[in-house]
């Protein structure tokens, strides 16, 4: 059950707010070694990690971190065991389900991005139903990448770019990054300044590869299930200590 009344006392990250990033990005890594590790099906990690989604998204809320998205199930992972992949769709769903309340009590605005097919009709209802159900909230946006591969993304932006050339609706000449970009999935929203990776893994993983372009990265050691309000901030904390120069000459750190 949630506490929807006033937020309780919470901590902070040690630097200024001003330093804090815009938009996290996370792969959440380690669900099924941290099952392993504690002689647990690997479901059991899986379950555990939908709570710590639970945990991260409130944290982000209250921080006042404007975008949150979520790498959840890759467009490679139908490789996985076929049990294990009809789990997690209806461990999805049943997400969805159990949290759209507390979103729309809490503004916080879902989005779902990646491709429809072959996920199960039920997962995509669920999906565009927790959508509309936020659409009005202003708040953190909660970005769940589902069955998506960032190539992918850009192979339907190509597409989509092509098609609208060859029916004459846009020069190709005039395409640049902002038009390739209004092509992503993840269109409207502000590129990611942090993308943490957790599980001690630094691997990229076909995830946001046009929008990271400029993020920072952390890696945390800590498995998915155990990352937690203060690994939130660890992460935010690091970026904020970084200098970043977009191809400019190296600054001062920051103090």
């Amino acid at each position: 059950m949630h506490d929807d009344g006033p937020d309780t006392q919470i901590t902070l990250p040690d630097s200024p707010r001003e330093a804090w990033p815009r938009h996290i990005a996370i792969i959440m890594d380690g669900n099924g070694r941290w099952a392993e590790e504690r002689g647990e099906h690997r479901m059991a990690g899986h379950q555990h990690g939908a709570e710590t989604v639970r945990v991260v998204v409130e944290h982000c809320r209250q921080l006042e971190i404007e975008a949150l998205t979520l790498y959840s199930f890759s467009s490679e992972n139908w490789k996985r065991p076929a049990e294990e992949v009809e789990a997690l769709m209806l461990l999805c769903r049943d997400h969805l389900v159990s949290e759209r309340e507390h979103m729309i009590r809490n503004g916080i605005r879902f989005r779902w991005i990646g491709r429809e097919d072959p996920l199960p009709v039920e997962v995509v209802e669920e999906l565009r139903r927790t959508e509309e159900a936020t659409a009005h909230c202003r708040g953190l946006e909660l970005v769940l990448a589902i069955n998506y591969g960032s190539r992918t993304e850009l192979v339907d932006a190509a597409r989509s770019l092509a098609r609208d050339a060859r029916d004459g609706r846009i020069d190709p000449d005039e395409i640049d990054e902002q038009i390739l970009a209004s092509r992503l999935y993840t269109a409207g929203l502000p590129d990611p300044d942090l993308l943490v990776r957790t599980a001690g893994e630094r691997r990229l993983s076909n995830y946001l590869l046009w929008q990271i372009s400029y993020a920072e990265l952390h890696v945390a050691d800590v498995c998915w299930p155990d990352f937690r309000e203060l690994a939130v901030n660890a992460a935010i904390d690091d970026f904020a200590a970084r200098n970043r120069r977009y191809g400019d000459v190296e600054r001062a750190p920051r103090a």
